[in-house]
């Protein structure tokens, strides 16, 4: 799929935390951004025609031998520049300021003073203000032809600019909510330096996505795979208007499912849209193929390679039934997520967290070209788009579902006896939170069935040995940070009641408090 036409302002990611929180909080300023490793030179950079960049935060100290460097002719390009955190220091040295070690580190809450009235970067904002620091080195000597327009106690400079040149930057986190005004400086950079206009809204990304998907797929057949869940259903809304029936969404049961899941698709999300919809009942191909396999990596695996040879199967099904005689299914949909490519490794310069079933979790052999609408956006602007497609309010705002389903939030092998467990639980578990009303204070709610461990318990006066059920409630904007959800004490008690007393396998509910960092919000 085609990028979207807007110049995009360059996210350059120095291994930080927040690089995707920096993309996002860009793009709540209604200007569209994109994420890019800090090894790319700046020919490439200037190859994607950037709006403006930002430099993000990273852990590395400038100085130290081998950290990542800003090649100094970024700034002699033109391109509006802003520097946050270990950007801003880096942005600093190349230009000929000074950084060092100040003695006094600075993390989590700190004040802050404006020094400059007539900052652009703070304009409107109070002369003392929180904001999120975290550093150790700080900018002692702005470079020559900028203004210093705030300091701290443990940074000398806390904030630079030279707006004649469209250069700025900021030793503390603006793109982090704890940053009492950070938005309104990013906007004041994105606005009032760099001077771009807030055009990028969901009605612009479907015009786009409908244009591209277009171009790219003409008159060819196309299937989509559909899960149920908000990206799979956005995406096929999107290729549906661009090539009407030339789509069949196909739904493929693989045994992984929750509860009354094959039911909802079927009847619920045909008629919301009118989408032509192929059911396949693949759940014995799917549960032989995992049977016995433990490790996560090779469920996602082995789970996105079925996944395939599915759809393959379907396809030329599809044109049977069409009677489309001399032709095949070329295209494939998929919802994939900004979110999945990252986590995947893809193309930013990151880790390969886990491999997302429709990314890394694709095989070699793919025979059809993937037509993948969302791969550039974040859930909250999946939904968005969804809610301006005209889709209806409980798809739009279903909690995310991974495409592997049920079997990677079963530690240990997935058996049908297992599936059945978890099935049971998780629907207890879906049935009181809506019944509480804290479905939209949730972003995702794991209900993750420990296989391999048992507990000694009591039941009815008798001991029992049975499994752990864990909560995972996680509060999120888009997946890539996350906490733990801080859901009522009685909420709490009537689930674990319940799931002890009607699913007799289980006779403990525990409850994951982990952020991500540093878990994931999937166990697998």
């Amino acid at each position: 799929m085609t990028a979207p036409s807007h110049r995009p302002v360059l996210v350059v990611d120095f291994g930080a935390q927040y690089a995707q929180l920096i993309a996002r909080r860009v793009r709540e300023a209604n200007v569209y951004s994109e994420i890019v490793p800090s090894s790319m030179p700046v020919a490439e950079m200037l190859a994607k025609d950037p709006a403006a960049v930002i430099l993000s935060g990273g852990p590395s100290s400038v100085y130290a031998e081998g950290a990542p460097q800003v090649d100094p002719a970024l700034f002699g390009t033109g391109v509006p520049t802003f520097g946050i955190c270990y950007g801003f220091q880096a942005m600093a040295q190349a230009l000929g300021g000074e950084v060092a070690q100040t003695g006094l580190s600075e993390f989590g809450g700190t004040r802050i003073t404006v020094t400059s009235e007539g900052s652009t970067l703070f304009a409107g904002t109070p002369e003392k203000q929180t904001v999120w620091m975290s550093h150790g080195d700080a900018v002692h000597r702005a470079p020559d032809g900028f203004t210093v327009v705030a300091v701290s106690d443990g940074a000398p400079v806390a904030g630079f600019e030279d707006t004649s040149r469209g250069l700025a930057g900021v030793q503390f986190h603006p793109e982090v909510m704890h940053s009492e005004h950070g938005q309104k400086v990013l906007e004041h950079f994105l606005y009032d330096i760099a001077k771009l206009e807030p055009t990028w809204t969901a009605s612009n990304v479907i015009d786009e996505q409908v244009a591209a998907i277009r171009a790219q797929v003409g008159d060819g057949l196309v299937i989509c795979g559909l899960s149920g869940g908000v990206d799979s259903a956005v995406a096929a809304a999107l290729v549906h208007k661009a090539v009407g029936d030339n789509l069949t969404c196909v739904f493929v049961d693989h045994g992984l499912l929750r509860k009354g899941e094959r039911e909802q698709v079927e009847k619920d999300y045909v008629a919301a849209t009118g989408i032509r919809l192929k059911v396949v009942d693949a759940v014995d191909r799917f549960l032989d193929e995992l049977d016995g396999v433990v490790d996560p990596e090779e469920k996602r695996k082995t789970i996105g390679r079925l996944f395939i040879r599915v759809f393959e199967d379907a396809a030329r099904e599809v044109v049977e039934e069409a009677g489309a005689h001399g032709q095949q299914v070329d295209y494939l949909v998929q919802g994939t997520l900004y979110p999945d490519v990252v986590e995947s490794g893809g193309g930013t310069g990151t880790a390969n967290i886990k491999s997302h079933h429709n990314v890394g979790g694709l095989p070699d052999d793919l025979q059809f070209s993937l037509v993948e609408p969302l791969r550039t956006l974040f859930k909250d602007e999946v939904r968005a788009v969804g809610a301006e497609l005209g889709l209806p309010p409980e798809m739009v705002w279903r909690h995310p579902f991974p495409g592997p389903g049920l079997a990677i939030r079963i530690v240990g092998a997935v058996s049908r006896d297992r599936l059945a467990v978890l099935r049971e639980a998780d629907a207890i578990v879906r049935e009181e939170t809506a019944a509480a009303g804290v479905d939209r204070d949730i972003w995702q709610l794991p209900v993750v069935l420990l296989a391999d461990v048992r507990s000694v318990g009591v039941q009815g006066d008798g001991r029992t040995y049975g499994h752990p059920i864990v909560l995972r409630p996680v509060s999120s904007e888009d997946a890539m940070t996350a906490d733990w959800s801080r859901l009522p004490y009685d909420l709490l008690a009537r689930i674990s009641t319940r799931i002890t007393n009607e699913v007799r396998e289980v006779n403990r509910v525990v409850l994951d408090i982990t952020s991500k960092p540093p878990g994931t919000i999937e166990w697998e």
